[in-house]
Formats: C-alpha cells, sequence, structure tokens
C-alpha cells in the first residue's frame, strides 16, 4: 500500500518482537514512570484519553525510531519536554525505570544496548535544569 514501509528484518523493531513488542515496552515503560512518586507528578491532573494518547504517540514514536513501519508525527523530543522542568535527577530515575522494564521483558543485551543508547542520546533534548 502506499506509504507504508516494509520493516527491515534486521531492524531493532523486529528484533524486540514488531508493534505487540513494541506495544508491550511502552505500556510497561509508561506505566512505571505515572506510578512512580518521583516522575508521576509530569501527569498528574491528565486526562484518561490524554494517557491513551500519550501512549500511542510513544509507539508511534518508538516503532519509527526503530525502524517500524509507523510513523511518528508528534512534536520532537525537545518541543515535548519543554517547560517541563526534567532535572538530571529526573533523568537518572528515568534510567533506572528503563532498566527495571528492560528487566522485566528480559530484552537480550545486544537490543537493550541500543535502546540505552538510543534514550541516552535523547537526553539533551529532554533535561532541562
Amino acid at each position: 500500500a502506499l506509504g507504508v514501509r516494509k520493516p527491515d528484518p534486521a531492524s531493532l523493531y523486529v528484533r524486540v518482537g514488531g508493534g505487540r513488542g513494541m506495544a508491550t515496552f511502552a505500556r510497561e515503560l509508561f506505566g512505571r514512570a505515572i506510578g512512580h512518586p518521583t516522575l508521576g507528578r509530569f501527569w498528574k491532573g491528565r486526562s484518561t484519553y490524554g494517557m491513551l494518547r500519550e501512549e500511542r504517540l510513544l509507539v508511534a514514536y518508538l516503532s519509527s525510531v526503530a525502524g517500524g513501519p509507523m510513523r511518528y508525527t508528534g512534536r520532537d523530543m525537545k518541543e515535548a519536554h519543554r517547560g517541563l522542568g526534567i532535572t538530571a535527577d529526573d533523568w537518572e530515575v528515568f534510567r533506572a525505570i528503563l532498566g527495571d522494564t528492560l528487566d522485566a521483558l528480559r530484552v537480550p543485551d545486544r537490543e537493550r544496548r541500543e535502546v540505552v543508547d538510543f534514550a541516552e542520546s535523547l537526553r539533551a533534548d529532554i533535561v532541562e535544569g
């Protein structure tokens, strides 16, 4: 079909289980972050619809950057996080949650390194303080 990309079989997207793997990872990561006593403040007052929309955007973003067929149409990471006041300490909490999520889902070492390296590449666009 027009505009649909077929994922590269060697892509991270395929290696972590395709759309189902991305959705599971996003749901786990998002749930852990929202429920965390430090990071949960970023979602206070959000509607259920807003939360579901954000989770869907996360799935699309992760899919697109990992070589999957989904297109991400949201804001870039710098714009999406501007003004939230995310600190270096918040980032370290997120990194721990990311590690816990990767552990819980038994992500293999190679893919784990790729995910962590990618997340770290976004740090400068997300951390403000």
